[in-house]
């Protein structure tokens, strides 16, 4: 297969490389990350203007009928500068969401001031115990007198501060997965705000009897389009932590050029030598495995979730070295915040976490092979 870029894909990342190395060098991330969660910085209204937030969206809703390809592009280049918007937790997931399941009312006021910048989402789907399981769901949904009325909790919703509206799963009486439009100030919704260990703004989400118009309902049978999702996503992840890795790797490698010991470079040292070299083997064995992560997204659902599942598992599990070498190559120094490899490091032990961590996927890769 020809893995080349076109010319407008190169262009893309072209572009995202000189935004991000203007906009979200390191002082300037700490900035940000300090700032209460805003749906409209300047940064993400910067990515409205450019189109970077239609871009993953098929034309028939608006958006540029971008591919896995694309989306790697944006993911990569958001990795490698550690951007702390969050384009795949309050656009990409719910976003593609409202596409497969809302009408065009549902659409109109929902999706297009999303693709336009206006406004953020955020999508509840993990809970207590379910272990990374989307479709292990104890959430109530039933219908009283014309409404739709939620019970249950749902943990780590990244975004959640910053959204406007969450989109909650929940098992409705029939034993079918629904998922409903709980907006930000419906009554009887509370939260728990923290952040991350790599800074990123989530929350857990109360639903205490919360009442909606039926007209929130996006679907009464989200199984499938919810698989459909989680695959992006994780696809979408593979790409952040490839440039994630990448950068980890170049920072090691310089923090070795520099520093000296007895007189001489560390990387003069054989045995640091073939370390950097293990780092840069489980790096670019990733990089293939997200690229074809990316490529399967078209794909039938079990060949698309097979091939997805084993590249998260091998990626969770380069990330974690890629972390690990980084750390140890840099001494003491690399686990204080004054050193910026570490916020690497952070971020490419949790990127096993979000969306299921190495086991999980390692157990679906098995399942799959076996119903095969």
């Amino acid at each position: 297969m020809d893995f080349a870029l076109t010319d407008e894909q190169r262009m893309l990342e072209d572009t995202l490389t000189r935004l991000v190395a203007d906009q979200v060098y390191p002082e300037q991330r700490r900035a940000m990350l300090a700032a209460a969660p805003n749906g409209s910085s300047v940064l993400w209204r910067t990515f409205a203007e450019l189109g970077l937030l239609h871009m993953p969206f098929s034309e028939d809703v608006g958006g540029l009928g971008g591919d896995g390809t694309d989306l790697m592009i944006i993911m990569q280049a958001f990795g490698r500068g550690l951007v702390p918007e969050p384009y795949l937790a309050g656009l990409v997931l719910p976003g593609q969401l409202l596409a497969l399941t809302a009408n065009s009312e549902q659409q109109t006021r929902w999706l297009a001031p999303l693709l336009e910048g206006e406004h953020q989402l955020a999508l509840a789907w993990q809970e207590v115990g379910a272990r990374y399981d989307a479709f292990s769901v104890a959430t109530q949904a039933t219908q009283q007198d014309g409404q739709w009325q939620l019970t249950g909790r749902k943990d780590v919703v990244l975004n959640l501060e910053a959204a406007a509206a969450t989109l909650v799963t929940a098992r409705l009486a029939n034993g079918k997965l629904g998922v409903f439009i709980v907006p930000a100030d419906a009554p009887g919704t509370s939260t728990n705000l923290y952040r991350t260990i790599d800074d990123q703004p989530a929350g857990d989400l109360t639903l205490d009897s919360v009442t909606l118009p039926l007209t929130n309902c996006l679907s009464e049978d989200v199984s499938d389009v919810l698989a459909e999702v989680l695959a992006v996503g994780r696809a979408a992840l593979c790409a952040q932590a490839i440039g994630a890795m990448e950068e980890a790797c170049d920072q090691t490698l310089a923090y070795l050029k520099e520093r000296k010991q007895f007189g001489l470079p560390l990387s003069t040292f054989q045995a640091l030598q073939h370390r950097m070299v293990d780092m840069h083997l489980h790096l670019e064995q990733s990089r293939s495995m997200a690229i074809l992560a990316a490529t399967s997204l078209a794909l039938p659902a079990s060949e698309r979730d097979y091939k997805v599942a084993a590249a998260k598992a091998y990626c969770g599990e380069s990330a974690r070295f890629i972390a690990e070498q980084a750390i140890q190559l840099h001494g003491a120094i690399g686990m204080t915040e004054e050193c910026y490899v570490a916020n690497y490091a952070k971020h490419l032990v949790m990127f096993d976490h979000y969306l299921g961590d190495s086991d999980y996927h390692l157990e679906t890769v098995s399942d799959l092979l076996t119903a095969a």
